[in-house]
């Protein structure tokens, strides 16, 4: 069984072998991360098409006679101030991926950090009543420097407060946490309480209920 080091002590935190020792399956960790990354796509970007600007009701010259091109209106997309052809509309970029596949996907990146022993535990307690930027640097020692994805539940929201200020830092909640934060972190810091929380996550069962309401 894995187990994950305390920062700043001598014990360790056992690892279930299920969410931290499964095989890495590359394939589903991209396809995961390319959902959670264009699911955080806003997708707003907007152009007008000529039946959008304002202006150009009227023929800019008669039809014949001039000795130019016929033209209908001033606002088409080869007029200076016209509409745009094939421009970007409101959008979203968000494709399914099925929950047993998020889950094995979870289940891959975490068994990544386990298998480098890049995850370690902390005890968020000491900065519950304290928020101490410089205590938790010092807690987090040589592990500054790469990026360090620090995982805490709702109970240690205050702790989080001591971790947040540090550069190259981020510190997300474990109901929060996704793929793309785990394996994008050179490290993984997490309360016991975060990673019981993300073991339940990763090893979740969804009933045969909930999977067909999910794909009525």
């Amino acid at each position: 069984m894995a187990s994950a080091p305390v920062l700043g002590g001598s014990k360790t935190v056992d690892l279930d072998d299920t969410a931290f020792g499964a095989r890495f399956n590359g394939p589903l960790v991209h396809e995961s991360v390319r959902a959670e990354l264009n699911a955080r796509r806003t997708g707003t970007a907007a152009t007008k098409t000529r039946g959008n600007v304002r202006g150009g009701g009227a023929k800019p010259w008669r039809q014949k006679g001039t000795g130019r091109a016929r033209q209908g209106s001033i606002r088409a997309p080869h007029f200076a101030g016209g509409g745009v052809v094939f421009g970007p509309s409101p959008r979203h970029y968000t494709f399914k991926v099925n929950r047993k596949e998020r889950r094995a996907a979870l289940r891959s990146a975490l068994s990544v950090h386990a298998e480098r022993g890049s995850i370690h535990a902390i005890d968020p307690k000491p900065f519950v009543d304290e928020v101490s930027t410089k205590k938790a640097a010092a807690l987090l020692g040589d592990l500054i420097g790469g990026s360090i994805l620090v995982i805490l539940t709702d109970e240690h929201e205050q702790a989080a407060l001591s971790f947040r200020n540090i550069d190259r830092v981020s510190v997300l909640p474990a109901a929060g946490v996704g793929v793309v934060d785990v394996i994008g972190a050179a490290a993984v810091v997490a309360s016991k309480e975060a990673i019981d929380e993300l073991t339940a996550r990763a090893n979740k069962v969804p009933s045969r209920r909930a999977e067909e309401e999910a794909s009525a």
